[in-house]
């Protein structure tokens, strides 16, 4: 059986390549909509994806649920994790809290998030996000929801000084069309978008990929709609002892990538690093104090 803390979409990603035709095609219908697609009757289920009723009973047992009934109460748990509010997080975490100072129960939280998104990022995709920033001919634009902008803009700080090249979108979205006439094909689109998924960032995305441009999505393990558009998936962790999702393994991810990028740039890096430490000293609004610190 597959770990308890999988969602049934992981499950049915790690079991795609094992169904037959019939259940992939069931597969890809589960997934387009997912999870709402998957909550009908067993019937209606089989009807929309155009397969019959035992190739869905078939697959849910493959995918390892002893039945229909038990694979749809997990679905329903997905749906129900995706649409916590911060008032539903704090009274599912307030009806257990243990004893313990909530400086350790954080901690043990975010280990055990750091754990299970590292056993389950992909590192040929890591790799490859990490070439795709690297590389000068491509721009790169970032952009996040109300609360992972600030993510996105933190990676878009590191990144500009480490390359040419780079945008962070505007928070006003009125002038993301804008954004979206310049970029070109080839261009990359970092986008961060954890429960609850704003609308607006998967139509941007899907507009984007239409254009030809790749899209890097952040997201939670449930998968944000913008995960269809993009061409590389980082799902972490984000459950805490709080009202409010994790950013710490998001952070450690895009750390990482910024010191992969960092690394096989250094020669490039390093002289655009210089060169903007000479600007702050010429600048008069950057210039530094006589203690040494950066007034």
């Amino acid at each position: 059986m597959t770990s308890p803390s999988h969602t049934v979409l992981d499950v049915i990603r790690l079991h795609y390549d094992g169904l037959t035709p019939a259940e992939r095609k069931l597969a890809d219908s589960l997934l387009e909509h997912y999870p709402v697609s998957g909550l009908g009757s067993i019937t209606t289920v089989a009807d929309n994806a155009g397969v019959s009723t035992p190739t869905v009973a078939r697959m849910v047992q493959k995918l390892g649920y002893k039945g229909y009934p038990e694979f749809q109460h997990h679905l329903h748990q997905d749906l129900e994790a995706t649409i916590s509010n911060p008032i539903a997080k704090h009274d599912r975490w307030a009806a257990g809290v243990p004893t313990a100072h909530i400086l350790n129960r954080f901690a043990d939280a975010v280990t055990s998030n750091l754990r299970d998104t590292l056993s389950s990022i992909d590192v040929a995709t890591f790799d490859e996000a990490a070439k795709l920033l690297q590389d000068e001919k491509r721009g790169i634009y970032f952009v996040g929801g109300r609360i992972t902008g600030a993510l996105a803009e933190y990676f878009f700080t590191h990144m500009q000084v480490i390359r040419s090249k780079t945008s962070l979108i505007s928070t006003n979205r009125s002038s993301w069309p804008q954004y979206l006439l310049n970029m070109g094909e080839g261009d990359v689109l970092v986008i961060f978008d954890i429960r609850r998924y704003e609308q607006e960032l998967a139509t941007l995305a899907e507009a984007a990929a239409a254009s030809g441009v790749v899209i890097i999505l952040f997201t939670d393990v449930w998968a944000s709609p913008v995960a269809r558009h993009a061409r590389h998936v980082f799902k972490v962790r984000i459950e805490a002892p709080s009202a409010w999702d994790s950013s710490v393994v998001t952070l450690f991810t895009v750390e990482a990538l910024i010191e992969a990028v960092q690394s096989a740039t250094w020669e490039r890096t390093r002289e655009r690093m210089s060169a903007l430490e000479r600007l702050f000293e010429r600048s008069r609004l950057f210039r530094r104090t006589e203690t040494g610190k950066e007034g």
